[in-house]
């Protein structure tokens, strides 16, 4: 594995931020949030808070304080338009555009192999195109000890307390601090478990020593494709001569697995005790369901217990609870119901509740079997 480590730690804590590039994956469906979210226009397109920004606006804005222009978008090709509208300020050639959706580890393992081949020591931080992060000053604490280590070779994971057995999300085993100066919050992974079963989270909640992976990784680039290359020799070759040349990038894309980040690398470097973690208390979430959503939304002025995005004046609610997304340009009435979820948008209406979100995808599943791909 590539170490190129040049910094000590006082070296560390002088303009931590100096060497790192923020590479942002904005892929992924959102299928949990149809009929929200659709391949078309996904979750990171979308103002889903009604803060006036969508995801990806919110994140490049929390991202460019501590790395200025050096971002890398990675999108799929139908999205390119879309993401150059909302980023006017992207050089064209910091968003690199895929063929084809091939999970996270292919879009974050080209990012790392043109950051690597522009310098050598060049970190990447990998920062999710759809998440919520309230306390931003926190974040870049974290961020800035988390670079810090990943300079003298590490990857490094940022952590969130669970505070609910999730099993859409990967977890860390904390072990022990770590011995870095100017990062004192960073500790060893001992395992790295992703999406684990029910009675498993519900294990890691009450035993206090796992984290939720924030989906957050920091690391020298070519750190990344060295760990990449234990399970996956061949990817990381095609990714480095893509990097070199992407005029074969039509041809050979659909050729690499298609494999999240944490299962291709994550896991199997926690393993080899080469992942390490800063616990961090962001006001994080991932905004991965409509029981989620309904978390970050104010209650209806006039009906306790009901969150409403759209327009409050297009909800009208008797005795219930839960959350109404009123996009279909009519009224939406309620009636003695609670923990609901009601979705209307122009073309499809969903009716479920706060314990069934998660099965949503289930849903756009049935319609493309159905062939009804106008919908999903």
């Amino acid at each position: 594995m590539s170490t190129s480590t040049r910094a000590t730690d006082a070296d560390d804590a002088h303009d931590a931020l100096a060497d790192l590039t923020a590479v942002v994956p904005a892929g992924g469906l959102g299928t949990r949030l149809w009929p929200l979210s659709r391949s078309a226009s996904p979750k990171f397109l979308q103002d889903l808070t009604g803060s006036g920004r969508t995801l990806l606006r919110s994140t490049i804005d929390r991202l460019t304080p501590l790395v200025g222009d050096r971002v890398l978008v990675v999108t799929g090709r139908r999205h390119a338009d879309a993401v150059r509208e909302q980023l006017p300020e992207l050089a064209e050639d910091h968003l690199l555009l895929e063929p084809s959706a091939r999970d996270s580890m292919p879009a974050i393992g080209w990012a790392a192999a043109v950051l690597e081949r522009r310098d050598p020591d060049a970190i990447l931080g990998s920062f999710a195109a759809d998440h919520i992060i309230d306390d931003e000053t926190a974040f870049a604490e974290c961020v800035r000890q988390a670079v810090v280590a990943a300079r003298a070779g590490g990857l490094v994971t940022l952590g969130i307390r669970p505070t609910y057995p999730a099993t859409g999300f990967g977890y860390v085993e904390v072990g022990e601090r770590r011995h870095h100066t100017a990062a004192p919050e960073v500790r060893r992974v001992t395992s790295f478990v992703e999406k684990p079963e029910r009675d498993v989270a519900e294990g890691y909640l009450e035993g206090g020593r796992h984290l939720w992976n924030a989906g957050i990784f920091v690391v020298r680039a070519g750190v990344l494709l060295d760990l990449l290359a234990h399970e996956h020799p061949e990817m990381v070759g095609t990714l480095r001569d893509l990097a070199a040349d992407p005029g074969d990038l039509e041809q050979v894309w659909g050729s690499l697995p298609a494999i999240s980040i944490d299962r291709a690398v994550a896991e199997p470097a926690a393993r080899a005790r080469h992942v390490e973690v800063v616990p961090a208390e962001l006001g994080w979430d991932d905004v991965g369901d409509f029981a989620s959503l309904a978390t970050l939304l104010d209650e209806h002025p006039e009906h306790a217990g009901l969150r409403v995005l759209g327009r409050t004046h297009d909800v009208v609610s008797h005795d219930s609870t839960g959350i109404v997304a009123a996009r279909g340009g009519r009224t939406v009435v309620t009636l003695g119901l609670e923990d609901i979820v009601v979705v209307d948008t122009p073309d499809a209406l969903l009716v479920t509740t706060r314990e069934r979100c998660q099965d949503v995808r289930d849903i756009v599943a049935t319609l493309r079997e159905a062939g009804r791909e106008d919908l999903t």
